[in-house]
């Protein structure tokens, strides 16, 4: 059976009500039978989900109540037919991999033109997923740089031991102290850390190691 002869369940889960209304216009133009649910917080995703059978989902990275990133094993433990494209205006380059690796099949740039995201929708309906060329270099890439899909990985086991403390709120003389090193010892680990993440301040790491976790 066509997918397409089917009605479509779609979730559009953006804070921004006029990014919904424009992938609306869209999925009307492209002149399918679907029923659409929105959500505006990752709270109302997962209550949407819950009470909805959803086709697919069509998320954002980021909403005010956190990262979307935080609940795609949520959605896929309670709906694991859903299909998630997200849509957002996040680096690909940069970012896609984790979402593909958190459970995502697909990843779609706020900045694509019209005809690329009616094919994403069409992708994600009929076979699933989406993955865009650029995506598909990353992942063919990440098989030989593993440091591509968590640039944890990257740290060696003290680096990631000094982030975590870093990431919990620890100064350099609380963890000197606690790993019985010299202060600067520890400032040159960090210097390290954040040349080897490519961040420049402990808020990015917290927000990194959110996300990698």
């Amino acid at each position: 059976m066509n997918p397409l002869d089917k009605s479509i369940t779609f979730l559009l889960a953006d804070d921004h009500s006029l990014i919904r209304q424009g992938i609306v216009f869209l999925l009307e133009e492209m002149e399918f039978e679907c029923e659409i649910f929105h959500a505006s917080t990752l709270k109302k995703v997962l209550e949407s989900v819950q009470e909805n059978p959803i086709d697919i989902a069509i998320i954002d990275a980021h909403f005010p109540d956190g990262n979307s990133l935080s609940i795609l094993p949520d959605i896929k433990r309670i709906r694991p037919e859903t299909k998630i494209l997200i849509f957002s205006g996040i680096d690909e380059n940069t970012q896609s991999l984790k979402y593909i690796n958190a459970g995502a099949n697909g990843f779609l740039s706020k900045l694509s033109e019209e005809d690329d995201v009616k094919n994403a929708i069409l992708k994600m309906i009929n076979e699933g997923e989406y993955i865009s060329p650029t995506t598909q270099a990353l992942l063919v890439n990440s098989f030989r740089n593993r440091n591509l899909i968590n640039p944890l990985f990257s740290l060696t086991e003290r680096e990631l031991e000094i982030a975590e403390m870093y990431a919990e709120g620890l100064g350099n003389l609380e963890i000197a102290n606690r790993l019985d090193i010299k202060q600067n010892t520890v400032s040159t680990l960090k210097k390290r850390i954040f040349d080897k993440l490519k961040i420049e301040n402990i808020v990015e790491l917290v927000e990194l190691m959110k996300d990698h976790s």
